[in-house]
């Protein structure tokens, strides 16, 4: 469910919402903005209405104004579920974050389980579990077969179909059980378990019921580090995860800059080759093969990013 669909516990803010919505969708997001306004007198508790005022302001070209709002949607709920400080920090008025809030992300993914892959693989042109799988294979010094692969990332368990065939036993995590509950539909995961991969390993649910460290002669990461930002909290995780001489195979959206990362009006991040390539040296992981693609869609314009295919050397 979007922000904009919560309901606000009283009637009129809602019909003033919904008629807000109309306006928004018809161009008039200046007007949407007003009856927002008007809901939130009514209820001014409503942390998701704000959040759609300033959603509004936003393209009606009032960023004082989406700043405002935004801060009052941390003010009454600092948990942050909605990512405004993601959003007030593609606005300029907070610092670039580590990372996104987990809640924000779980939620994202828990409201978009259920039409994620018609939105992404039919809509949006997503490829990467295949051209990730299509690297796997082509790079000369990979094994043809793997032992042990952890899916890290999982979601609806896309990847899951592309790399079953060539592992004895495959794990998935993700912090969404919506998206895990897709997964488990495919009944291609001999495991699946939820994971938060901001977190420190031990706390990640990684290696929770038992699950040994350094088990994984495999481990992927298809479309799931441009939710991260900082990526050494990860890489500590795929680091425990890996028996030597694992391979870690993933993907980022490209930023197409000199060095680090950046965060795009998407609330996604991007991460340039230099400081993937400098956080994988850190962990002792060696590039084996790399390719740029056009990963998917958004907004009518290509998405550029970056698949990696490394090893772990010590």
């Amino acid at each position: 469910m979007l922000p904009s669909e919560l309901s606000s516990g009283d009637v009129i803010a809602d019909r003033r919402a919904d008629y807000a919505k109309m306006l928004a969708e018809s161009g008039e997001p200046a007007s949407a903005a007003e009856l927002m306004e008007q809901a939130l007198e009514l209820t001014p508790g409503w942390a998701a209405g704000w959040f759609t005022l300033a959603t509004y302001r936003e393209k009606a070209g009032n960023t004082e104004g989406a700043i405002e709002a935004l801060n009052k949607v941390l003010a009454l709920d600092a948990g942050d579920v909605f990512g405004a400080r993601l959003k007030l920090s593609v606005l300029g008025a907070a610092d670039l974050p580590d990372r996104p809030p987990s809640r924000y992300v779980e939620r994202l993914f828990d409201d978009y389980a259920d039409r994620f892959e018609t939105s992404l693989v039919e809509k949006l042109g997503y490829t990467v579990p295949q051209k990730l799988a299509a690297l796997i294979g082509d790079t000369a010094s990979m094994p043809r077969h793997f032992r042990l692969a952890v899916d890290l990332g999982c979601g609806t368990g896309l990847f899951g179909p592309e790399i079953r065939a060539r592992v004895d036993r495959l794990e998935g995590f993700d912090l969404s059980k919506g998206m895990l509950a897709k997964a488990a539909e495919k009944h291609v995961y001999d495991h699946l378990g939820q994971a938060d991969l901001s977190l420190e390993p031990e706390l990640s649910g990684v290696f929770d019921a038992g699950l040994e460290p350094h088990r994984a002669d495999l481990i992927t990461a298809a479309d799931v580090l441009m939710y991260l930002g900082k990526l050494h909290g990860v890489m500590a995780i795929v680091r425990k995860l890996s028996a030597d001489g694992a391979i870690f195979a993933f993907s980022v959206e490209d930023a197409q800059q000199p060095a680090g990362y950046v965060l795009r009006d998407s609330l996604r991040f991007a991460h340039s080759e230099a400081y993937v390539k400098e956080i994988l040296a850190d962990q002792g992981f060696v590039v084996q093969n790399l390719a740029r693609s056009i990963i998917r869609m958004d907004g009518g314009k290509p998405v550029h990013g970056i698949l990696f295919i490394t090893r772990k050397s010590r």
